[in-house]
């Protein structure tokens, strides 16, 4: 389980395609504090630790990752959203993030406002329904909050703390981002989708 608030940045070192899978090493600030089988959101998509040294580690990524996320559109120098799985006991700042990608947008649009940023990202059907109008939305591993929707688009205003500390700061438009929609939101669907088919 994740926050959406970002740790750090990593830098990518090499992706390897494997077949149908993937080997992903990145260079992590936090590298040499890890242990095998630790969790590691990588622009909101959980990963696990298969190795690390000191500087880098090491993630393997399976068809249905790269076939759901971006993560297989990174290259050698990209910058990465990077958070480890809470800790108990440990403040909650963001909302619920399983780091579980649920589909891919688009940013349409990146402009500065004063000292803000407004993000448009165009959404798929299938997220969009479960936004709402001040609602929590996981756009690569960062918790937002949504500002508006519009015709497809969710739009977000973005603290100067938030675009310098993720990798925001260095998005284009027409880049991939991934997308986690509220886990309450996906529950809430679920249940009333059971009972109006029991009806």
């Amino acid at each position: 389980m994740f926050t959406g608030l970002v740790e750090s940045l990593g830098t990518v070192r090499d992706l390897q395609l494997r077949g149908g899978q993937a080997r992903l090493t990145l260079e992590i600030p936090f590298a040499a504090e890890l242990a095998l089988g630790d969790s590691v959101a990588v622009n909101g998509c959980c990963l696990t630790v298969a190795s690390h040294n000191e500087t880098t580690a090491c993630f393997d990524l399976l068809a249905q990752t790269l076939r759901v996320t971006s993560l297989g559109l990174l290259v050698t120098g990209s910058q990465v959203n990077l958070e480890r799985a809470m800790q108990v006991g440990g403040r909650f700042g963001g909302h619920f993030v399983q780091g579980h990608v649920d589909a891919t947008g688009t940013i349409t649009r990146l402009e500065a406002s004063g000292q803000d940023h407004i993000v448009a990202i165009a959404l798929p059907p299938e997220i969009e329904r479960l936004c709402v109008d001040k609602g929590s939305l996981a756009v690569d591993g960062i918790s937002l909050t949504i500002a508006e929707l519009d015709d497809g688009n969710a739009v977000f205003w973005i603290t100067p703390h938030t675009w310098e500390c993720t990798h925001l700061h260095a998005a284009h438009t027409g880049q991939k981002v991934n997308l986690e929609a509220d886990m309450l939101a996906k529950h809430v669907e679920k249940l009333l989708a059971g009972r109006l088919a029991a009806q």
